[in-house]
């Protein structure tokens, strides 16, 4: 049988909150039900972000290019069925 070790963390380890933090005014789980539904992060290089002024108006692109992309992706596959 292997023995159980615990580590036991010194007073010295312990690490306490500074005082310069302040959360009297904070709420909590404010931002918990969007953290839960979960986030895409896309990086975008600068010389295409300055043609977008904001998230929406990348979104409103690319949902108009999302017709486009079924259809080559539907191509693409009957293509590869003939092939096979």
């Amino acid at each position: 049988m292997k023995k159980k070790t615990t580590k036991k963390t010194k007073t010295s380890e312990v690490r306490e909150m500074r005082s310069e933090y302040e959360f009297a005014g904070g709420v909590r789980g404010k931002h918990a039900a969007r953290y839960k539904e979960g986030t895409n992060i896309v990086v975008i290089d600068p010389d295409v972000a300055k043609v977008f002024p904001d998230s929406a108006s990348v979104n409103e692109a690319l949902r108009a290019l999302l017709p486009i992309i079924t259809r080559r992706k539907r191509r693409i596959a009957i293509r590869r069925k003939r092939e096979a």
